[in-house]
């Protein structure tokens, strides 16, 4: 697969099947896949025909005992066995998307919806928050990045997919949805209710701290980020400062290209961001520093992570930290590192399957375990009802330590 090929579009990130469309390493666009329509495809000569009986027998079956009238079309059965098929796999990132969740997802990367403004993912078999968008909806209303999805507008989400939540959640703007939410730690959920609007993702803020800190607050990896991100570090050189806080944190990723980018800022030509790893698909594709590296070992640098940075989150902050370029502050990152692609089964659906895994420098597997903190330093309700941010100080106590 040719990681140049500008006919891909690198998304999040992403990102697990989110209600704001970003999604890291999911590869869309003129690819022709033989999974397509257009190519037949015949079965492997292991599936015998007694293995695949008790398919057709079951279909008997619920056509001649289902207690009701049978209102199912027999495409959306076949749709329905399809998905089951995808979920076999035990990935919930390999989802089929029927004709109508095919559209809604197409919707969702043109950023053409309504909705609450929060990245969503299955853990463990469970439906969680993975970040709200800053100014989001739902950051507004206080939801948390760890927080558990209980319920959509009254609907349980035990043993739902990020797939359906997401088609539960969106709605035109304005619009009400009533989600229930179970903190970590917490042992009663709360409902919240949420408007619906035209989600808004911000990309940075630069701010001061005392002591001659930079900091440089990054919430999204777009199309505009490495732009947005030469310009701050521009700043920051201007400045004469060389203390540098990069804050990661609620940011659930996007572009890889983006990550990939920024890292190489800060390290020299040749050196491992991040390896595509395909398994027994085929040999990794390693990306490397584009050796824009402006910064001698004067810089001393700190990273703000938590349990809603992912995916190019965490490969920009894995890289830079296993580099020994900073140190990592906050708590353990999400967890995604997983490329997804999307391939076009009929000319209305498609199949969003998992080919890749992201392995930091040292070959972490960013999916099985995320990024543990050097400094791990919570915030709790306390402090977020003081509005006081120990993260942050921490790093500011640490870096003013620093000669």
């Amino acid at each position: 697969m040719n990681v140049e090929d500008k006919k891909f579009i690198y998304i999040l990130i992403g990102l697990p099947v989110i209600i704001f469309a970003l999604f890291l390493g999911i590869y869309i666009g003129e690819k022709q896949s033989s999974g397509s329509a257009e190519t037949a495809w015949t079965p492997s000569a292991a599936i015998t025909q007694e293995q695949f009986a008790p398919f057709w027998k079951v279909w008997q079956v619920l056509n001649d005992k289902f207690v009701t009238a049978a209102s199912t079309t027999d495409q959306a059965k076949i749709y329905g066995a399809i998905q089951g098929l995808a979920a076999s796999y035990g990935d919930p990132y390999t989802i089929f998307f029927p004709p109508v969740e095919s559209k809604m997802f197409q919707e969702d990367i043109a950023g053409d919806f309504g909705g609450v403004g929060m990245e969503i993912a299955v853990k463990d078999k469970q439906l969680q928050v993975v970040s709200p968008i800053k100014g989001s909806p739902a950051d507004l209303v206080g939801v948390k990045a760890g927080d558990f999805i209980v319920s959509i507008n009254g609907t349980s989400t035990v043993g739902m997919g990020s797939d359906v939540a997401v088609k539960l959640i969106r709605g035109p703007k304005g619009t009400e949805v009533k989600i229930s939410f179970l903190a970590v730690g917490a042992t009663k959920p709360v409902v919240k209710t949420i408007v619906r609007d035209t989600i808004q993702i911000p990309t940075i803020d630069t701010t001061t701290k005392p002591g001659g800190i930079s900091v440089i607050s990054l919430y999204s990896f777009t199309a505009q980020s490495p732009n947005l991100f030469r310009d701050a570090l521009r700043s920051f050189v201007i400045s004469g400062n060389h203390k540098l806080i990069l804050d990661l944190r609620r940011n659930p990723g996007g572009y890889l290209d983006a990550a990939w980018d920024m890292a190489s800022w800060f390290l020299p030509a040749g050196q491992v961001v991040v390896t595509e790893d395909f398994g027994k698909n085929g040999p990794p594709n390693i990306y490397r520093s584009k050796g824009y590296n402006i910064f001698n070992k004067n810089l001393q640098m700190m990273i703000l992570v938590d349990n809603g940075s992912a995916s190019a989150a965490e490969i920009l902050a894995g890289a830079l930290s296993e580099h020994g370029v900073a140190k990592l502050v906050g708590v353990k990152t999400f967890g995604k590192g997983s490329v997804q692609e999307l391939v076009p089964i009929t000319s209305d659906t498609s199949l969003k399957v998992t080919i890749a895994r992201w392995l930091t420098p040292n070959g972490h597997n960013l999916s099985h375990d995320g990024l543990e903190p050097d400094y791990k330093v919570e915030i709790t309700d306390k402090d977020t009802a003081a509005k006081v941010d120990p993260q942050m100080n921490k790093a500011v106590e640490l870096l003013q330590a620093l000669p």
